[in-house]
């Protein structure tokens, strides 16, 4: 009885694999001590769309606890064990829920006789989620593509909160493609610090940013000693 059922078993997952069914493993990353909220996750593919290989797939938030009405930036790195070339040609990236629209973004991939290069890319809505297109990023095992994209933290997140962001969706050549909701990213919300809400205070009126740019009334440096004098003097 037991062999017949272990027979029955092994049939019908072949059966699943032959199908043509994703055979994905998730894993998550603890981003503390809390091991409820995860910063970042993995997962991999292997089945008979990858020809025996493996794809790999993962998602972190850039810090574990982060200010609100700052920002947090999320990267996606697909990428592969084997040495041949499939191909990306759209990665969605899905926010938490709340969120608005991202402020920025890169891809990070290989270009023939240049190498890896980082450039800057617009994302699209895309059922929910913010999407970025190309006729086809090239993926080896040294060469995954990267894309990460930068959101603003709504300000109405409370100190404590945990973050949770939705998956990411990936098309391209057979093997590549693959919808993952579950892999997600967390970090904690946190109360801004004085120089957190100075630069925001900033890049509301459009003084400068976070990243260092330079404002057209005057340097960085300049608005930030004048932004904290007046905050240490009220």
């Amino acid at each position: 009885m037991f062999r017949n059922r272990r027979a029955a078993a092994i049939a019908t997952s072949a059966a699943m694999v032959f199908a043509g069914l994703s055979m994905t493993t998730l894993e998550t990353g603890a981003a503390s001590a809390d091991t409820t909220c995860a910063l970042s996750s993995h997962a991999t593919k292997n089945d008979i769309s990858t020809l025996g290989i493996t794809m790999t797939y993962d998602k972190g938030a850039n810090l574990d606890s982060i200010g609100v009405g700052t920002t947090v930036t999320y990267t996606i790195v697909i990428g592969t064990t084997g040495i041949g070339n499939p191909y990306v040609n759209t990665i969605t990236d899905y926010p938490p829920a709340g969120f608005g629209a991202p402020t920025s973004a890169t891809i990070t991939a290989y270009h023939a006789a240049l190498g890896e290069r980082t450039e800057s890319v617009t994302p699209e809505p895309n059922a929910g989620g913010w999407k970025v297109t190309n006729t086809g990023w090239f993926v080896n095992s040294g060469n995954p593509v990267t894309y990460t994209i930068t959101y603003p933290v709504p300000t109405n997140l409370s100190a404590g909160q945990q973050v949770t962001s939705g998956g990411i969706g990936v098309a391209g050549t057979v093997g590549v493609s693959n919808e993952l909701p579950n892999l997600t990213s967390c970090f904690t919300a946190r109360a801004n610090t004085v120089g957190e809400d100075a630069l925001g205070s900033l890049n509301n009126n459009g003084l400068g940013s976070a990243g260092g740019q330079l404002s057209s009334t005057g340097s960085l440096s300049t608005i930030l000693s004048d932004a904290i004098r007046k905050y240490i003097g009220s």
